[in-house]
């Protein structure tokens, strides 16, 4: 049978009642837990492994899968209205979004992030249905070399794609990987940059770095601004379900974007151990270095929302394909994913389509209705979401901060991510008032670790040599890419000098 025939064999199970019940609670779930900073869709799917324990393995599988994937739209919420991300894919969304919201249209940058998240998501599943395990065994040719080629691709991608300075943001993307090298060196297992303190032995932990850089710095400007001048009536105009709606042309503006970040991420999910974070990235990325936007990105651009959102949720639906067919958990989450199936009895690999093609398939068709039940949950509240906005200053500075420290305090159970988080705020707020962008540390601090991790493996398998970056064609081409980058802004560079003299 084809693959159509056999999605619709899934939606016979998928739309059963009870599964429909999961669905429905596991994307209530995932909002919930996503807009939560501090938790994210790993902690929330193995905090709620349990619930499931009761359940048949099709209807606990497709509530665990719900949660996840709803978690990449809840994750938005907080990053558009109070500028702290829920989750780490989030971070490229409050670029954009939050400056949006401040522009007086909360509700657009929500409706916008919503229905790419929605479209990202649709193409991530259309692609998993036809061609899923054939990516997924593609991707299998991404070794630690390839791997390697692609996070250097990024890395030096992001000095010039998010910072409006480059040299500011090269400066900033040096501390975000100086600070990713705290810890134990997990190939070697030296010790490194711990000064003597034990809790530094496990490296910075990202959630409490990132609410302190992006939430607290954000209490701490709000605490200083000048509120001595009339409140903008701009943002209550558009408290309202009408007013939050995108125009034609917004929509026209959103929909190539969508596009190529709906393939581009789903193409990053089916990756091991890239990722929804990566995905999200290298879209907003592409977005801005090859594509014009009516707003600058950074400043409140519709289409930035859409590039990271579209790709976010597209990876996290890419990430089904190695997961079902060869077994292969491509994020943290979806290794808790892998280990529920496993209890439950269940062997993903290229043999479940054939040997539980109901689950397989109901598993797949659910997503379809996970998706379906996640935008429609998150247009509802858009009206209520975006209300908090209108809280005053005075109420929201100690919310916020009640939420940077639960969150903080939740990813390490202990006070010293509450202590990074402080420390970050200062050194956040220090970096607004100086001018400095923040997202590139906080990308080159994602991406380092999985940097360093490929280059050490790839420098032991070829025992120091090279040769192998230019050997293999995936990362030959992402080499060749790599140099372009570098070798494009120095020749400008000279030709302008030229012209000059």
């Amino acid at each position: 049978m084809d693959s159509l025939t056999l999605l619709f064999q899934g939606f016979g199970v998928a739309l059963q009642a009870n599964n429909i019940g999961a669905a429905l609670l596991g994307a209530v779930l995932g909002l919930i837990v996503g807009a939560m900073p501090g938790i994210g869709s790993l902690a929330g799917c193995a905090l709620l492994l349990p619930l499931t324990f009761k359940f048949n393995p099709v209807t606990a599988i497709i509530m665990l899968g719900a949660i996840y994937y709803a978690n990449m739209f809840g994750g938005a919420f907080s990053a558009i209205l109070i500028n702290i991300p829920g989750d780490a894919p989030a971070v490229m969304t409050a670029l954009d979004g939050y400056p949006l919201a401040r522009k007086g249209y909360p509700g657009k940058a929500l409706f916008a992030a919503n229905m790419a998240s929605f479209m990202g998501g649709l193409i991530g599943m259309v692609i998993l249905v036809f061609i899923g395990p054939a990516l997924a065994k593609f991707g299998l040719n991404f070794g630690p070399s390839e791997m390697s080629a692609m996070m250097l691709v990024a890395m030096t991608s992001i000095s010039w794609l998010v910072g409006e300075n480059p040299l500011k943001g090269i400066v900033s993307t040096c501390i975000g990987i100086m600070i990713a090298t705290m810890g134990i060196d997990i190939v070697s297992g030296t010790i490194r940059y711990d000064f003597g303190n034990e809790y530094l032995l496990g490296g910075i932990n990202f959630i409490p770095l990132v609410i302190g850089f992006v939430g607290m710095a954000q209490v701490f400007d709000l605490a200083v601004a000048d509120r001595s001048k009339k409140a903008d009536d701009s943002m209550a105009k558009n408290l309202t379900l009408r007013g939050s709606l995108l125009s034609a042309k917004e929509m026209k503006r959103i929909l190539p974007p969508v596009l190529r970040s709906g393939f581009l991420g789903t193409f990053i999910g089916f990756l091991p151990g890239a990722g929804a974070t990566t995905g999200s990235f290298l879209g907003y990325a592409l977005q801005k270095k090859f594509f014009k936007n009516e707003v600058p990105l950074g400043e409140g651009a519709v289409e930035g929302i859409a590039a990271s959102e579209a790709a976010n949720n597209a990876a996290a639906a890419g990430a089904f394909g190695p997961l079902l067919s060869l077994g292969i958990p491509g994020s943290g989450t979806t290794a808790v994913l892998l280990g529920g199936l496993m209890m439950w009895g269940l062997n993903p690999g290229p043999m479940l389509f054939s040997s539980e093609p109901e689950f397989a398939w109901g598993l797949i068709a659910s997503l379809f209705v996970s998706n379906f039940i996640a935008v429609m949950i998150a247009l509802v509240t858009i009206p209520w979401l975006i209300k908090l906005l209108m809280v005053p200053v005075g109420v929201m500075i100690p919310s916020i901060i009640t939420i940077c420290f639960v969150g903080s305090y939740a990813t390490s159970n202990s006070m010293f991510g509450v202590i990074i988080m402080i420390a970050g705020g200062i050194l956040g707020y220090l970096f607004k008032k100086m001018d400095y962008p923040v997202a590139p540390l906080l990308l080159s601090f994602i991406l380092s670790s999985t940097l360093e991790t490929n280059i050490r493996r790839t420098m032991i398998i070829t025992q120091g040599s090279l040769g192998i970056f230019f050997r293999r064609p995936i990362s030959l081409v992402l080499m060749i890419i790599f140099f372009i980058i570098i070798g494009v802004p120095l020749v400008k560079s000279i030709m302008k000098k030229v012209k000059k003299i």
